[in-house]
C-alpha cells in the first residue's frame, strides 16, 4: 500500500530478494515473515506489516 492506493505484491513483491520463489511476499501464519508489524489504532483493519523494501503489506485477501 502507498499513501492512498493498492499495488499489488505482483508489481513490487517480484524485485526483493526476501520473496519466496513465486516473487510472492513470504506469509507465516498470518504474519509477514520479511517484515515488522505496524501498528494501527483502527482495529477494521487488516494486519499491517512493513517490508524490508518500505512497503506497508496487508493481507487482505
Amino acid at each position: 500500500m502507498t499513501d492512498n492506493q493498492l499495488i499489488s505484491p505482483q508489481s513490487v513483491c517480484c524485485n526483493c530478494l526476501m520473496a519466496d520463489r513465486h516473487g510472492q511476499p513470504r506469509w507465516q501464519q498470518g504474519r509477514l515473515g520479511c517484515g515488522r508489524p505496524v501498528a494501527s489504532l483502527d482495529q477494521a483493519l487488516p494486519a499491517q506489516f512493513e517490508c524490508q523494501m518500505g512497503f506497508r503489506v496487508a493481507d487482505i485477501g
